[in-house]
């Protein structure tokens, strides 16, 4: 992000996710840290980001993934239901903020 402050997530702001299966059983892709093992969803803050990283997450082979836009209040229901933290990743793959399920 070069240096310049992120503007505050709210709940009407759009983030981005990649979505599995996204014409059948659709699931955010979610990913787990190799040293806490702490489950996470990767979120992005703009569709860029997310095309330029999408190809370093660990995913299961066998199916389709799609970069899909998703409200951040939905996002943040999503995780907390399914005990997911959310880890923002900026377009260097440098993890900018983490929220707790």
């Amino acid at each position: 992000m070069n240096g310049e402050r992120l503007k505050p997530v709210d709940a009407a702001n759009w983030v981005y996710v990649l979505v599995q299966d996204p014409e059948t059983e659709a699931q955010i892709l979610g990913q787990r840290e190799t040293r806490t093992g702490l489950a996470y969803v990767p979120v992005f803050r703009d569709k860029d980001a997310a095309l330029a990283l999408a190809p370093h997450l660990a995913k299961p082979l066998g199916h389709r993934y799609e970069i899909q836009a998703i409200c951040y209040d939905d996002l943040s229901l999503y995780a907390s239901d399914n005990g997911f933290w959310l880890f923002f990743i900026d377009d260097q793959g440098k993890v900018t903020d983490r929220r707790a399920p």
